[in-house]
Formats: structure tokens, sequence, C-alpha cells
């Protein structure tokens, strides 16, 4: 038999690679798909099938796949200077202009920026930065931080810590000084409350775990403004502002881990603008560089700047790709492309709103429990009935046949549980997200008929 490119990619993929998040037994049986290009929001696997990205890639790609202005400016800086490090008092003047572009569009009060190269390292950087901060203004005690379950804050053995999912947990020892709190999942867990009383009791959960571990001992509490891997958990409105003022009133730092929400995401710049909250720590990764070039970082608000960059010796940690030129460059150019498209004020003002519509009109179909958005966030609860929220099969079997019946009819959303979710490209225009609602109804129809549940 003649092999296809489609076949030899796969057999040297399964031969070499081990894929993250991957069951690597069951890869070597089935492979996978192999992408050989993309346009605007559109990829193109190795068979020729097109499937519209409803992920924006990995939660990154904000501006779709067809930006030369990004490409132009990476291929001139690997031609100028292609790398040079950020440490021994030296650094880059590309990396400069990325720091100062990025405290143009971060909340007022932050104007130092520490860079990484991902999410991860971002909030690795993180516990770092609290650690350091509260040493030198005399409370070493305070090492201990507070996270959520089901939280996901990346995959490093430290960012997966302060992550909170069961299945990352069981395969590594984590840091004895991250605890845990319950997530705000208003479907699962809020009973006959209703939005508000379940955001005050969701808030006070982190009030009574500082109690617990002691306010002397608790450094920080990290979230995410709207969980994004751990299903698109969008809290209740109240939620945050009432977090921010524990916080504040304990003395804790708050972290907002916007490396999904940051960008445009949430319908503002960052998510924590979306909730009227002031962190003291950003971290930021994915669509700073389009998902061109990895770069990450953490935005310092000024109080903590203050002190670390006016007391003590030197701040022990970095990376040998910190504030990579070309990643920089890559940066730049995408800040460009949101700043002149203005593509996050028509988020907010425009798409999201399209997108919430659309979405939320899928509430009708015989197995969506819930339709959530938050900017361009998308989630549906898909259940066997929708008083009792009966979830529709076990181990999340409908959920993956929903998702698996999309990707074969051209959509590429995800499964969390029994849950589906989508969070597409900014730049997606209203008739696309007509296709993109049409493409999911479709998959929804064939999961409901797969379990004989009445179609509409």
């Amino acid at each position: 038999m003649k092999q296809t490119i489609a076949n030899v990619l796969d057999d040297s993929d399964r031969a070499v690679l081990l894929h993250p998040f991957t069951d690597f037994a069951a890869y070597k049986r089935s492979g996978g798909r192999a992408f050989v290009a993309a346009e605007h929001i559109y990829l193109t696997d190795a068979e020729a099938n097109q499937y519209m990205d409803g992920m924006s890639g990995l939660w990154c790609v904000n501006l779709g796949y067809s930006q030369p202005k990004i490409v132009r400016a990476v291929t001139e800086q690997l031609e100028r200077l292609p790398y040079y490090n950020s440490f021994f008092n030296c650094t880059t003047d590309i990396t400069i202009e990325m720091a100062q572009r990025l405290i143009a569009v971060l909340p007022e009060g932050f104007n130092h920026v520490f860079f990484t190269n991902s999410g991860s390292e971002a909030n690795d950087t993180n516990i770092r930065l609290v650690h350091r901060y509260f040493d030198l203004i005399d409370q070493p005690r305070r090492k201990l931080i507070i996270s959520r379950k089901n939280a996901y804050h990346g995959s490093t053995i430290a960012a997966a810590s302060l992550g909170g999912m069961s299945s990352m947990h069981k395969q590594f020892t984590g840091l004895p000084y991250v605890h845990h709190i319950e997530q705000p999942y208003a479907f699962e867990n809020a009973g006959e409350l209703d939005e508000a009383a379940y955001g005050r009791a969701a808030a006070r959960l982190l009030s009574e775990k500082i109690d617990e571990l002691g306010e002397a001992n608790v450094a920080a509490f990290i979230a995410e403004p709207v969980q994004g891997a751990g299903g698109v958990i969008i809290p209740p409105q109240n939620y945050w502002t009432e977090v921010a003022r524990i916080c504040s009133e304990r003395g804790v730092l708050l972290i907002s881990d916007e490396v999904i929400c940051g960008f445009g995401r949430t319908g503002e710049w960052f998510g924590c603008q979306t909730y009227g909250v002031q962190p003291d720590l950003i971290s930021f990764a994915k669509a700073v560089t389009n998902g061109f070039q990895p770069l990450g970082g953490v935005a310092v608000a000024d109080k903590l700047a203050e002190v670390l960059t006016t007391q003590g010796g030197e701040f022990a940690h970095g990376f040998t790709y910190s504030g990579h030129p070309v990643a920089c460059a890559a940066g730049i150019a995408t800040l460009d492309i949101y700043r002149e498209t203005a593509i996050v004020e028509k988020v907010r003002q425009d798409t999201a709103h399209h997108w919430r519509k659309r979405w939320g009109a899928l509430i009708d179909h015989p197995i969506v429990g819930e339709a959530r958005t938050q900017g361009l966030f998308g989630a549906l609860e898909l259940v066997r009935n929708k008083a009792s929220r009966q979830r529709i099969d076990a181990d999340h079997r409908a959920a993956i046949h929903c998702r698996n019946a999309a990707i074969g009819n051209g959509l590429m959303v995800r499964q969390v549980g029994d849950t589906i979710i989508s969070a597409p490209p900014l730049i997606i225009s209203r008739e696309e997200i007509d296709v993109l609602v049409e493409r999911l109804t479709i998959a929804l129809d064939a999961t409901a008929g797969h379990y004989g549940l009445n179609l509409r």
C-alpha cells in the first residue's frame, strides 16, 4: 500500500515523540493528527482536512494564524541580534522596549516586569518573588500559598503544585507549602444558593483557610480570573471583590494568573480588570506573542517592586532565555496589532455580545444543562436531565464523544470532564461565530442520538 504523507508523519510521530498530557501507550496504538498549515482561524492537517480553531491553538493565538507583521518582526530580529541574555547587568534594546510596551497596557500601578519563557515559569517566579518580598519586610514566616482545586497554573513541579488538578498531583510529590480551597464552580457546588450568596460562600473559603493555616504564615493567594483548563469556570460576579477584600484585610498578596485571560480574552486587557480588582502580581504568557514565540513573565505591582528594588542583595533567579530578543520582537509586534486594530475594544463592545447570544442559545439543546460565557470564553455542561443535572455517561464519555464529533465536523473544541469548552481567536467574525455554533450543534445532536436522548 502506498504511504501517504499523513501515514509517514503518523508513524514517525508515534515512533519518536512523547506528547504532553497524553496516554503514551494508547497513543502508540492509535496515533493522532499532524497539522501542516494554518490561515486566519483555520488549521489544515496532513490529509488536507480543514478545521475551524475554536481554541485559539492552546488559548494563545488570539489574533489568528495570518499575522505577517509578527513574522517580519521575528525575521528581522533574527538577522540583527538573534540572542543575548539579561544576566550580569546586561540586556537588549528590544527586551527593554517590550517591557515598556507591556507597562503601557498593564493595569495602573504596574511598572516592572520579569520575563520568563512560559506561564509555568512565570508562576514559579511568583513563588520566588513572594518569598523574597516577605523576607525583605521582616515577615519570614509568610511562606504558605493558597490556590484552588481544579486550577491550572502550569506543569513544572512548582506550577503544578500551585495548580489543583488531582490527576497531576498523583504523579509527583508537590510542594508542602501550597494549600488548596474549593473552586467557585456554581453549576456543581452552588446548590440552592443564588449567585451573590454563592459568591460570598466561595470567597469565605479563603478566609477560613487563612484562619486554619494562621494568618502570619500565609503569603499569597493565586487564582485565574476565569479558570480556563479547569473547564471555563466563571466565578460569581461578586467573588473576586470578596477575595480581594479578604487578601487586603489579611495582608495576603493576590496573584492574578492571566496566562489565559490576559490580552482581551475576557473583554478587557486583563481578567482582573473585568472583575474590578487590583492584584499584586500578574502572570502573563500565551497571547502576549500570539503564540508565535514562547514568552511569559510576571508584572510586579509598585508596592512590591519598591521593596524588591531597594532592599537586600541579588535576586538569585532567572532563565537563559529571560527576555529573549526574538520573543520580545514578536511581543512588540503583537501588542502593536492589538492597539492598531482595537481588537480588545471590539471584543468588549461587539464580538462578545454576539458570542454570548449564539453560545447562550445552546441552552435550548436537550443535553445542555448550562451554557456560560465571559468575553470570548464559552462552556457547555452536558447532562442527561436538566433538572437534576444528572450526567449522561460515566468517565466523561459523552463529552469525549461530543468533542470528537465536533472535530470530525471541522471544529476544534476541548472536553474537560463533562464540559465542552471553546475560546476562539478574538478576530473571529459574527458570521464565523454562527458557523462555529452550527458545527457544535451538529456534534451535540450526534451525541444525543448516540445515547438515545430526545432531539429537538
